[in-house]
């Protein structure tokens, strides 16, 4: 979620009135907002696609809860000690947090492990352990439209007689220890992105987020006039028209079998009317086709601590499977693929095919990943039932990404076209009429400078190195994932070194190149290639004959409040997954809207926003997905590009002999070894397509009006991708609810009568 300060008087139009109320007081409102931890709740672009969408829900007035886990510690600080990533706790909450408002009256048990008890009035779970799930709210104001929606994220609390009901009669100072076994659900975020850990607690907090979230959601609809109760027991027939749940991703998958242990067990609803109810509740994201990211949890494990949800998913499976076989007859392989069960070593449960079979709508994040969804991953299931696979392209809420981290650009764009984009960004087209106005452009560029000037002056301050502002701005900040490719812009800046270190009188179109991003703990390969980083910036930045060329920084702790200051100063956005990997990506949304072009792969929403500006418009550059399955079906040899680019060569040789680490030759020997015996995600093979690329991209640069003619274009053109487009979508393709734009009253004006609820009933 990062900061809420700032957001919060954007979005309540009370910034002005607060900046010159706390200046009068003798304070600098941006030294106050410095001193607000970020929220980081969430790992990626997962987590913050929900902050964005979030946003969007409220602006869009429709009755949506985000809900989610307050976890005690987020998402590790990166700390860089001698070129290595350190991780530290993020005690976010050390200071206390303003924002949220604890709901003990709301509170609710989650059972865990246990046993089941069949009889002739249906099954039991019992001899459960309790742990307590406490909500905290916190308000998500939309914009400018005086509504207030509510995110909820549930605490973990041991009942007040754990561990001391049963046996543990004497050892009562123990029990009372003892109380961290429960509360530690809601201790830490597990912090890998795109990646399956399956560790018990994880599994444990995906059960404790969607237990309480669940019970939460049938009190609200009992409570309101869609919950008629026949004498005592409540009618569910109207459910899924009152109630849509989406599932961002298949972390949230337990609710399926959840929602179903409600109706039958507690409810005493027949099965089948259970499961349509259930299947109509529910919609599935998916946001990944990495196969190491899929959630398959061992059944063992499922068993132990969930041990009536694992005899409802194999109830659901055999139904599935019975229903396959009756289509298919004699088709034994189908029904493997297409089983929630795989065997084979350890039985595991596939969580993608549990969402599949249990929704009503499957989506994936951009056109290209839907396809890639609907034709690979899951061909099976979308022959089967084609009409449930959708597209939603992804979006970045317009008010943080925007008005919030560049103000000089949103009002710049508003004396042009009115203030109403905020709120309907596909107005930026009328940008367009202004891409010739000479006046315009110096404007863009005067406000690109200011915003690289003051950007320059944190890195002097907090890195200690001069930086040039003419220089060209070359940023790549996302999560350090082989996938992402952050090692072929690496291999690009040891050519660009050599270059100027081969003809230092040569003209050189100075960089200023920045990655940043976090590596998971655990994940070996990432943080070698952090270390690799910041051993070539060591070696680049301290030779007298690259000066002010050339000079590479790694931004430690990228965060949200991190990434409002540099997209804002970038001018040349880093996007070059292997085309067919980033199922739709954000980040490149933000750079497009805050005036940096692109250059990419033809992979995830890069592909729409190509389509949006023209592809001229972008540095588009290397293999597309059908290039990447050729590549594959020939067998892919790295040595073939080694042996055939004598720059490419150089750079590697400069790696492998110790030249960028020469306390430590075989530092990267695992690095260089990945590179030419596994990489599945072929740096190789777009390295000269891309160093090519990056050369066309530092010509252009050279001719200031012609680079800030394309920017213009880039962003007259990003108004598609506003989550407040998508979100538009999810409610009338997947959730039926139509959003309003009805500015409730402010709270200090009477109501009308009759106008106390909003016209939407359904909640999202």
């Amino acid at each position: 979620m990062g900061r809420t300060l700032q957001n919060t008087m954007i979005n309540l139009g009370l910034q002005n009135a607060c900046d010159e109320a706390v200046y009068q007081l003798g304070l600098d409102m941006e030294e106050l907002e410095e001193i607000e931890e970020d929220a980081g709740l969430g790992n990626g672009g997962l987590g913050r696609l929900a902050a964005c969408f979030l946003d969007s829900m409220a602006t869009l007035g429709l009755a949506a809860y985000g809900y989610g886990i307050r976890y005690e510690y987020g998402i590790f600080n990166q700390k860089i000690r001698d070129g290595w990533q350190v991780e530290e706790a993020d005690d976010w909450l050390r200071h206390g947090n303003p924002w949220e408002k604890a709901r003990p009256e709301y509170m609710l048990p989650v059972h865990f492990y246990g046993r089941v008890e069949h009889s002739a009035t249906g099954a039991k779970w019992i001899d459960t352990q309790v742990v307590l799930a406490l909500p905290y709210d916190t308000p998500v104001p939309g914009y400018m439209n005086n509504t207030v929606n509510t995110m909820r994220l549930w605490s973990a609390r041991a009942p007040n007689d754990f561990n001391l009901r049963d046996f543990n009669v004497g050892d009562y100072i123990q029990a009372v220890l003892d109380r961290n076994l429960a509360e530690n659900i809601s201790r830490v975020l597990y912090p890998n992105d795109n990646f399956f850990e399956g560790k018990e607690l994880r599994l444990k907090q995906e059960y404790f987020v969607v237990a309480a979230t669940l019970q939460d959601i049938i009190r609200r609809f009992k409570a309101s006039k869609f919950g008629s109760t026949d004498s005592v027991r409540t009618v569910f027939d109207s459910f899924p028209d009152q109630v849509a749940i989406q599932l961002n991703d298949t972390h949230p998958a337990m609710a399926i079998p959840e929602l179903m242990r409600i109706f039958v067990d507690i409810e005493k609803l027949p099965w089948d009317k259970a499961w349509d109810i259930t299947k109509r509740t529910f919609a599935y994201t998916n946001h990944t086709v990495l196969p190491e990211a899929l959630e398959r949890w061992p059944v063992d494990l499922v068993e132990k601590l969930l041990p009536r949800h694992l005899q409802i998913i194999y109830e659901i499976n055999q139904r599935h499977l019975d229903h396959i076989a009756s289509l298919f007859p004699n088709d034994v392989d189908r029904l493997r693929r297409m089983s929630l069960i795989e065997e084979g070593g350890t039985k595991r449960i596939n969580m993608a095919h549990l969402c599949i079979v249990g929704s009503h709508a499957i989506n994936g994040v951009a056109k290209i990943h839907s396809e890639i969804v609907k034709t690979q991953v899951f061909e099976d299931f979308a022959a089967l039932e084609p009409e449930k696979f959708q597209n939603k392209t992804n979006g970045i809420t317009p008010r943080r990404w925007l008005l919030l981290c560049n103000p000089g650009l949103a009002e710049l764009i508003a004396e042009k076209i009115g203030e109403d984009y905020v709120r309907d960004l596909s107005q930026l087209t009328k940008l367009h009429e202004f891409v010739d106005d000479d006046l315009f452009i110096r404007e863009v560029a005067k406000v690109k400078q200011e915003n690289k000037v003051k950007f320059a002056l944190y890195l002097e301050k907090e890195y200690k190195v001069k930086i040039n502002p003419s220089s060209m701005f070359d940023v790549h900040v996302k999560r350090i994932h082989e996938y992402k490719r952050q090692l072929m812009n690496c291999l690009h800046i040891i050519t660009m070194y050599n270059r100027i270190r081969r003809d230092p009188a040569k003209l050189f179109v100075p960089r200023t190149v920045i990655i940043g991003g976090k590596a998971a703990p655990g994940y070996h390969m990432a943080k070698m290639i952090i270390k690799l980083i910041n051993a070539v910036a060591q070696v680049v930045n301290n030779d007298p004959m690259v000066g002010s060329k050339l000079k590479v920084i790694f931004l430690e702790n990228y965060r949200v409040s991190l990434a409002e200051k540099v997209i804002p100063a970038t001018d040349l956005s880093e996007q070059i997954s292997t085309a067919g990997t980033e199922a739709s990506g954000t980040g490149n949304m933000k750079f497009m809207l805050n005036g940096a072009l692109t250059i990419g792969t033809m992979d995830g929403a890069n592909v729409e926003m190509a389509e949006e500006a023209g592809e001229e418009n972008l540095f588009i550059f290397g293999m597309r997905v059908e290039d990447v399955t050729e590549l594959d079906r020939k067998g892919y040899n790295a040595q073939f590009y080694y042996d055939r680019l004598p720059e490419l060569k150089q750079a590697v040789d400069q790696i492998k002999s110790g030249f960028f680490s020469p306390k430590d030759p075989n530092l990267f020997n695992d690095v260089v070894n990945m590179l030419f015996h596994h990489d599945r995600f072929k740096v190789f093979a777009d390295y000269e397509a891309y160093v090519k690329c990056q050369e066309k991209v530092s010509e252009l640069y050279l001719n200031s009006k012609a680079w800030t003619k394309k920017v213009i274009r880039n962003i007259a053109a990003a108004g598609k991708f506003s989550s407040d487009r998508t979100i538009k979508e999810y409610a009338r393709d997947i959730w039926h609810v139509e959003p309003s734009d009805l500015k409730i009253p402010p709270p200090n004006e009477p109501r009308d009568a009759g106008q106390d609820k909003t016209p939407n009933g359904t909640a999202a």
